[in-house]
């Protein structure tokens, strides 16, 4: 696939995905512990999970393929040898994170949340923090244009 298709593909999937968060954090997230009301971010997260969820997998998908199209095959992930190893070696780390973030919320806390409003604390540290990396992975992507760091 052409490289070009690839960033716009993976542009458009991180506008919806940090996007979604930033929305999340600075929209719903503060008048849901404003009126203690965990609804607000259960049909949020509802509504967003199928759109969000997409766009991140390809966003791996496509960020994958553009690593490949720089030389940065996964025999070379995590070496931090060169600087585009690094930006693709970080936010692969930083995807992993993610992930961490994304199963705990799922597994353990959105499943406390629906029925006690005493959990939103902990949810939104999942929040911002998923919102948080999800912004750092947009900022060290445009490293590449510059050769990495």
């Amino acid at each position: 696939m052409d490289h070009h298709l690839l960033l716009i593909i993976h542009l458009l999937c991180a506008a919806l995905w940090v996007g979604g968060h930033l929305l999340l954090v600075f929209a719903y997230l503060p008048q849901a512990l404003k009126t203690k009301d965990q609804n607000i971010i259960l049909n949020y997260e509802k509504k967003y999970e199928a759109i969000g969820m997409t766009a991140l997998v390809l966003l791996v998908i496509s960020g994958v393929l553009m690593a490949y199209k720089y030389n940065v095959s996964i025999e070379y992930w995590f070496h931090f040898d060169s600087p585009i190893e690094k930006v693709v070696s970080t936010k692969l780390l930083l995807l992993l994170l993610t992930v961490a973030f994304a199963l705990s919320a799922q597994f353990r806390v959105l499943p406390k949340l629906k029925n006690d409003p005493n959990k939103l604390p902990e949810m939104t540290f999942h929040i911002v923090a998923v919102t948080l990396i999800g912004v750092l992975m947009l900022v060290f992507g445009t490293f590449i244009r510059f050769g990495g760091f």
